[in-house]
Parts: C-alpha cells; sequence; structure tokens
C-alpha cells in the first residue's frame, strides 16, 4: 500500500536543496562501510536504485523546504507492477516484506527511509490500532478494529471473536474478578455457540482454586506471559495477508526455499552442529563428504554375522553371529577416521544357538540378545549376563525398547508379543496375534507398534483381514487382500495402538517381509520385501498416516535370505540396505534414486546396515562374509590409502570354540512358513580376531 498524500507533509517529505540519498539521517560520511558519493546498489558504480532508471527529482514535492529539516527522501516512482521487466514478484509486496524484516532485526530508520522512498507502508494505522488493541488487552475495542480490517461476517469472524472474548474471560479468572468472568462466558461465549464440549471446559475453570491452577489446566502462561501475542498470531489467519503479513514473512519465504533445495539435494547430509547457509548461493551438499567408502574392517566373528545395532551414544556397537555370540565393539568417535581405534569391548559367549536379534537400552547399560527362543540381558559395563528368559517357544526375532526406557517389547514366530519390565520381568503379552512375527518396532512417539510377518490363516479361522478393517497396501495384490484362507506363506504389516494393544490395521502385502524400521519423526516405517518368485524384491516406504507406499526402492536382491534396511542422514535422508550379491545399496528417501552401490564385503549377503546414531557420517554393514564394515567419507587426501596392520586382539578371541550345536532357528535364513524352522548350522570354530583400518 502506498503512502497518502498528507504524508508528504511529514518529516519525511523531501527537500530539493540537497541530493535525494537514502540511510541514515547523518549526511557527514559513509555508512554500511561504503565510501560515500554517488548512490551505489547491489556492490555496482551506477547510481540506479530497484534495479531500474536513474533517480531524478519529482515535480511533487517543494523545493523550497527550509534546511532546518532533516535530509529528506525523494520518492521513487518506477514503471509497471513488478519487480523487474522479467519477473512474477509484486514489487509492492517485495518492498513491504523487506520493511517488515528490516524493522524485525532492528533497522528502524532504514524501514522508514524505504517506506519514504518507495510510497509503500509496511501496514496500515488501522493494524497498528488493533495490534495494541490485543496486547494493551483494550477487549472492548478490539472487536470493532478487527473489523476494520476486513474480516466480514461469517464463519472467520465468529471464531476471532471467540478466540478474542475466550482470552479476555481467562484474564478475568486470573485476576480474580469471577463476576466479570462469569459474565463473559454468558454474554459472550455461549452466544458464538462454540462446542458444547468446550464451553463445558471453559465453564469448569470456574472452580480453579487459584491462577496456578488455572494456567496448568488449559495450558495458558497468563497474561503477563506470551498470550497476548499467541492469540494476535492466532487471529492473524482470518486477516488478509495483504492487510496483516504474517509474521516474519521473508524470513519464512527464505526457509521454505531453503527446505526445498534441501529436499532436490541428493547427497544432503550435513550435521546439525554445522549448519550454516549462505543465500549467495544454491545449498548442495558434496558427495564427497558422503559415507562411501570402508575406513574399517572389523573381523572376530568366525561365522556369519546376521545383525548389527549402535548404541543411543554412538560409542558401542553390538553385533550378533551365527556363531552363538555377540560382540561390544568400543568406538572412539571424538577421534579421526585415520587414527580412530575400534576394540572388541567384550565377547558375549553364553548362547547355545547362533545370535539373530541385539537392542540397546535407552541408557545403554542393558544390551539383549535373542538366540533362538531365548532372551538374555547382559550388563554392558561387564559384560556379565543378567538374566534369561525363555517365555518364547520359537524363535525370537525381533527385540524392541519402548521409547522411554521403561521397557521392551519381544516378537517371535511363535506368534507373541510380550511386553517386559527394564529389568525382564514379563509385564504382559498380546495373545496370538495374526502373524508369525519376523520383526517389529515401536514408533518414537509412543503410539503405535507396527509387526510384520507371515500370516497363518488357518489358525484363526475367524479372521477376515477385510471384516477386521483392513486397508490394501499399495503394491499388494487383491488376492492376498480378499482371501483369508490361503496358504501361511502370505504376509501381513499389521500397526498395533500401543495403548490399548489392539490391531488398528492389518495390510497384506507381497512377498515375505524380513524387517521394518521407524522414522524418527513416527511418519513412515521401511519395510523389507524378498521375492523368491515374481515381482522383485523391494524396499518399501509405508506412510503410516494415509496407510499407504508412499515410495519403492528396487535394484538389491534379496530372495532367500533376511535382509535389514534402516534410515540413514542426519534427517532420515536416506535408505539403506544389503543385499544378497554381498553390495550396499543407498537411495535418496524422497526421490528414490539409487546414489550409491558400496562394494567390499566378500561372497555372502551383507545382511544388516546400522547408521550411526551420533556421527552423521557413518554406519555399519555386516556380512556373510564374517566381518563388519565401518563406512565413512574418505579422508580429503585420500581416495586409495595403504592398509594398517591388525592391531591386537585379546587373547581370549584367539580360543578355539568347541563344535557348536545345531539349532532349529536361523537369524538369517529366511524362516520356513510352516514350522519355523531354517536351514543347519555349519559346524565351525572362532578364526583369528583383527582390526584393520584402511585410512
Amino acid at each position: 500500500m502506498r503512502l497518502t498524500e498528507s504524508d508528504r507533509d511529514s518529516a519525511l517529505s523531501v527537500s530539493l536543496d540537497s541530493n535525494p540519498e537514502a540511510g541514515p539521517s547523518s549526511v557527514a560520511g559513509p555508512s554500511n562501510g561504503h565510501k560515500a558519493g554517488a548512490v551505489k546498489s547491489n556492490g555496482f558504480s551506477h547510481p540506479f536504485t530497484n534495479g531500474s532508471s536513474k533517480r531524478s527529482p519529482s515535480p511533487d514535492f517543494d523545493a523550497h523546504a527550509p534546511e532546518k529539516h532533516r535530509p529528506s527522501v525523494a520518492r521513487v516512482s518506477l514503471p509497471g507492477r513488478t519487480l523487474y521487466d522479467d519477473s512474477y514478484v509484486d514489487r509492492e509486496e517485495f518492498v513491504r516484506l523487506v520493511i517488515q524484516s528490516l524493522r524485525d532485526v532492528g533497522y528502524m530508520e532504514s524501514a522508514t527511509t524505504l517506506e519514504a522512498e518507495s510510497g509503500y507502508v509496511m501496514e496500515t494505522p488501522e493494524v497498528a490500532d488493533f495490534r495494541r488493541c490485543i496486547l494493551d488487552a483494550s477487549w472492548d475495542s478490539a472487536e470493532a478494529a478487527l473489523m476494520r480490517l476486513g474480516v466480514t461476517e461469517g464463519e472467520g469472524l465468529w471464531d476471532a471473536k471467540f478466540l478474542i472474548a475466550r482470552q479476555k474471560y481467562l484474564e478475568y479468572l486470573e485476576a480474580g474478578k469471577t463476576t466479570a468472568a462469569l459474565h463473559v462466558l454468558r454474554n459472550e461465549l455461549a452466544p458464538l455457540n462454540p462446542e458444547l464440549d468446550s464451553l463445558h471446559a471453559l465453564s469448569s475453570l470456574l472452580m480453579c482454586s487459584n491462577p496456578a491452577d488455572l494456567r496448568q489446566q488449559v495450558a495458558w502462561d497468563g497474561a503477563g506471559g506470551t498470550s497476548r501475542r499467541r492469540l494476535l498470531l492466532d487471529l492473524q489467519r482470518y486477516i488478509p495477508s495483504s492487510v496483516m503479513i504474517p509474521q516474519r514473512r521473508f524470513a519464512t519465504l527464505l526457509e521454505q526455499a531453503r527446505t526445498y533445495q534441501q529436499s532436490r539435494c541428493l547427497y544432503h547430509n550435513v550435521p546439525l552442529k554445522n549448519r550454516s547457509y549462505s543465500l549467495y548461493a544454491d545449498h548442495v551438499c558434496d558427495r564427497n563428504a558422503f559415507p562411501r567408502v570402508t575406513t574399517t574392517i572389523l573381523q572376530v566373528h568366525s561365522d556369519e554375522v546376521w545383525n548389527l545395532e549402535w548404541s543411543h551414544n554412538g560409542r558401542y556397537l553390538a553385533t550378533a553371529s551365527k556363531d552363538k555370540t555377540a560382540i561390544i565393539w568400543r568406538v572412539e568417535l571424538d577421534k579421526d577416521a585415520r587414527t580412530r581405534a575400534y576394540s572388541p569391548e567384550f565377547v558375549l559367549r553364553e548362547h547355545p544357538f547362533p545370535v539373530g536379534c541385539v537392542s540397546w537400552s535407552l541408557d545403554d547399560s542393558i544390551l539383549l540378545t535373542a538366540s533362538e527362543n531365548f532372551i538374555r540381558l547382559w550388563n554392558t559395563r561387564t559384560g556379565l549376563c543378567i538374566r534369561v528368559l525363555n517365555d518364547h517357544t520359537d524363535v525370537v526375532t525381533a527385540l524392541a525398547w519402548l521409547p522411554d526406557g521403561s521397557g521392551f517389547i519381544s516378537g517371535g514366530l511363535d506368534r507373541k508379543i510380550c511386553l517386559w519390565d527394564a529389568d525382564g520381568k514379563l509385564r504382559d503379552q498380546w495373545g496370538r496375534t495374526p502373524i508369525r512375527v519376523t520383526d517389529l518396532m515401536v514408533t518414537p512417539d509412543f503410539t503405535r507398534l507396527v509387526a510384520v510377518g507371515m500370516y497363518d490363516a488357518p489358525s484363526l479361522p475367524g479372521l477376515n483381514p477385510q471384516e477386521s478393517g483392513t486397508a490394501q497396501a499399495s503394491g499388494a495384490s487383491a488376492g492376498a487382500a480378499a482371501s483369508a484362507n490361503k496358504s501361511s506363506s502370505e504376509t501381513r504389516i499389521i500397526i498395533y495402538d500401543l495403548a490399548t494393544k489392539q490391531p488398528e490395521r492389518i495390510l497384506p502385502l507381497e512377498g515375505e517381509l524380513t524387517s521394518v524400521k521407524i522414522s524418527a519423526d513416527s511418519q513412515y516405517a521401511l519395510i523389507n520385501r524378498a521375492s523368491e518368485s515374481g515381482p522383485p524384491a523391494e524396499i518399501h516406504l509405508l506412510d503410516l498416516a494415509t496407510e499407504q507406499v508412499v515410495r519403492k526402492y528396487a535394484g538389491h536382491s534379496q530372495s532367500k535370505h533376511v535382509i535389514r534396511s534402516c534410515f540413514g542422514g542426519v534427517e532420515g535422508n536416506f535408505v539403506v540396505s544389503g543385499s544378497e550379491d554381498g553390495n550396499v545399496y543407498i537411495w535418496h528417501r524422497d526421490s528414490g534414486a539409487l546414489l550409491e552401490v558400496l562394494s567390499g564385503h566378500g561372497e555372502g549377503s551383507v545382511n544388516s546396515v546400522a547408521w550411526n546414531p551420533v556421527n552423521e557420517r557413518m554406519f555399519a554393514s555386516c556380512s556373510d562374509d564374517k566381518t563388519i564394515r565401518i563406512w565413512e567419507a574418505p579422508p580429503p587426501e585420500a581416495l586409495g590409502a595403504s592398509v594398517a596392520a591388525p592391531m591386537d586382539v585379546p587373547q581370549e578371541l584367539h580360543e578355539a570354540e568347541d563344535e557348536m550345536e545345531n539349532g532349529k532357528g536361523k537369524g538369517k535364513g529366511r524362516w520356513d512358513g510352516a514350522s519355523g524352522s531354517a536351514s543347519g548350522v555349519d559346524h565351525e570354530s572362532y578364526g583369528m580376531g583383527s582390526t584393520t583400518a584402511l585410512f
């Protein structure tokens, strides 16, 4: 909006006795670090403004204004309405946002100067009056001021009136003016016809014993807090944005542009603590900073390594192996990759069968391991077994701690889901599930549990997925969705309500589902789908809100083995998975683009991957080749380096193990749908352990 004719008589009206010059009121010296002289813009020497014509005196201004006034600013009149000739940006909107931004950061005189020079004002006096009414609690004037801003009769006006009356009501209650509050409730709030529950909730506040009780019940910080400013923000959605500009609008647009650029940056993985963005160039992450080379090889296990998980502090790595052991590795995160040391802190040996699962407690003091139908709790500071749990009657395939650390959940091929206290005491069982659980995870927001597994239709004759609210996931076959009497090779995703332990949805999906991971924002589930015949193996990204598969990742191979994928990067930007071809695959989560195929592991499958939760540029993988590889960005000076000598390994790791007993469960091979058994375990003994640094 432009300045009115009366504005020209203000203190900023032009005087042609001196050359018009934008900037501070002093003409004695330079400003902003530039030399005095010709008007300059964008660092160029030409005396132009707004990217258009030369500034010239306007005939509308008095050339004989007295010199006693502060130096005035000439209004610049530019042709057209857009910012540039080839631009779609409205000049007035742009300038008003600049004025708002200048005021937000404290450049008040610059903002005033720009208003005078451009002829645009950030807001009208009516907007300022409305803001003052709200912040000063002038409630009687606030409603009239609101209507002057263009909020007309209708639902929007009623909602805005309700918000104002509610604030007024709460402030009267806080001040102990019960009679006045009751008057507002009866004569202002009730006639607006709010929802009955809302009105009852407000009326119950009359019983609050003191102001603190009132503030706590409505999550409100009182008249002396930020409640009035929050009210102003709430009211702003009913006022045309062209009249009252949303708060920090320019900064919001810049943030949106930054977010968009990040979404287009396939290798975006900037650590939170190192984020600094320039407005001078588009955001692009360097591929050389991406973890795509092996910096260390850990080789202590004497047989296939099936699973691994980082501790929450990122300083320890737990690995599970077919050799009936789990190992806790210590990692020196605070050192450079070239000098970082890895050492096997503890070798957890007391498993009678191969180890398929590991899971760290919230404080990293306890590590859970699963071997066949046994769960063991280990003290991670001493390496001693605290407790052995054997309530499951078949292979335990999943272990997941609750987000608050109060306990953990286990699932198995016996169709049991068990809830345990942190010390291993059984708290609850969820009954027999519709599936033989192959993996499960609890959402970080503590609301849901997502389980995947093989559907056992014959054992549940009364269950029809469609009748129980089943929604067909994208990519699932119609036959699998409609039939409850097919063979037990069908697979399902079950989304449970964690509080009630009841299924919210049962989603059919083709292929065998071997793992599930949940994103940090609890929005997505990442599910590995193996395929021995038919469509190729894929990893599905399931939106838990819409219950639709929103992305599929392909290129890897998975037909016979359990492959576990994960999210990676600072904001879960990547999807990482092993593969039966011995490679590690990395995709961009949002676009589905395959970014990297990392080789290095030996013959056999890469079974599991895990991204370090602290070091955003480090992840680990484990393989049938008996090794664990640490992947990081290459040092700047090294695209290839010599291999360092293996470090010393504790003597106990050099001792050969007795012949291993053959267990009926297998953590890596796909479980047989009928019996839960898998192929036998080779009788092998420990080999020599080593840690190899590649940089």
